[in-house]
């Protein structure tokens, strides 16, 4: 199978990029620059912050405005920023999402208003939520389909925004059967679906690029290896992108299954990155025998995140 021949603005590996802190707690406002020129580095084709891997669930809102705007001033356009606005509330989602806007983000990433385990809304709501969003903004919003919010949202209701709603445009599926939905979605979206993007930190990636998937939002500790694959399945050599996507599979797997968000940070510790892997607390801290796992199964690949700051 070939790329998706749609014509997309975005396209390629947008990795999230984690919130780094001091050992006390505190914003590390040096170490998250130093990430940020990082990723960059390592080939990012586009950065994703202040998703839930960014752990934005443990920011105040006067952190979340303070590296966004020290992101987008840093980054000065080297490469596209998505910056995640998600709030329960339309009106404060569509007010964050045009202050993104306004300081330089490329997208916006939104998932469907939730709060807690049992508050959602109905599809109408979710669709004026989205709706009121658009309104605010000129630039994509990218709808985060994710299983965190509790919401489930069917192809053919994302399908249904994107061809009613003007700015709903990409799509990071991160249900079950990725690959059946980022399929299903297309064919019922047509062109209103600029954007179907693998969203499973990669585990799933090969079957969502057969699917039709032209971007992958990953963890952000080894976008060299990842465009490898990305790269070689969009230029049509399939094969070597199985093959490649077999070479990393350990390391995206570990990182999937045994360490979720806090892998990305203690690589970037390891390879002098960043200063401090703490996630903030109430997040516990990897257990030691599980970081060496990782550490072990990134050296056999040597990625970048391991030499980048050394």
């Amino acid at each position: 199978m070939t790329f998706s021949a749609r014509n997309p603005r975005h396209v390629g590996v947008f990795p999230v990029v984690p919130t780094t802190f001091t050992a006390s707690g505190e914003l590390d406002l040096p170490s998250q620059l130093r990430c940020v020129d990082f990723m960059i580095d390592a080939g990012s084709n586009g950065l994703c912050i202040l998703a839930n891997f960014s752990e934005q669930f443990v920011l105040s809102d006067a952190e979340r405005e303070t590296l966004t705007s020290a992101i987008l001033a840093h980054v000065a356009g080297r490469v596209p920023v998505i910056v995640t606005t998600t709030h329960f509330s339309s009106r404060i989602c569509a007010e964050r999402s045009r202050r993104a806007q306004d300081q330089g983000a490329a997208m916006v990433m939104v998932m469907p208003p939730y709060h807690g385990a049992t508050l959602r809304v109905s599809e109408a709501q979710i669709h004026a939520f989205y709706r009121t969003v658009s309104h605010a903004i000129d630039i994509p919003i990218m709808v985060q389909d994710a299983p965190i919010s509790g919401t489930a949202m069917s192809a053919e209701f994302l399908a249904r925004m994107a061809q009613e709603i003007a700015q709903v445009s990409y799509f990071k599926i991160e249900t079950a059967g990725a690959a059946s939905k980022l399929r299903e979605l297309i064919r019922l979206g047509g062109d209103a679906v600029e954007g179907p993007w693998d969203g499973e930190e990669a585990i799933t990636l090969l079957p969502d690029l057969d699917a039709g998937a032209t971007g992958a939002m990953t963890g952000g500790a080894y976008p060299d290896g990842i465009r490898l694959i990305v790269d070689a399945y969009r230029a049509g050599r399939r094969e070597e992108a199985v093959a490649l996507y077999t070479q990393w599979l350990p390391l995206i797997n570990f990182e999937n299954r045994q360490c979720g968000l806090l892998a990305c940070k203690a690589l970037m510790q390891e390879g002098g990155v960043i200063a401090c892997e703490a996630p903030r607390h109430p997040l516990p801290a990897m257990h030691p025998a599980t970081r060496a796992g990782l550490i072990e199964t990134a050296r056999r690949l040597d990625p970048l995140v391991l030499r980048w700051g050394r």
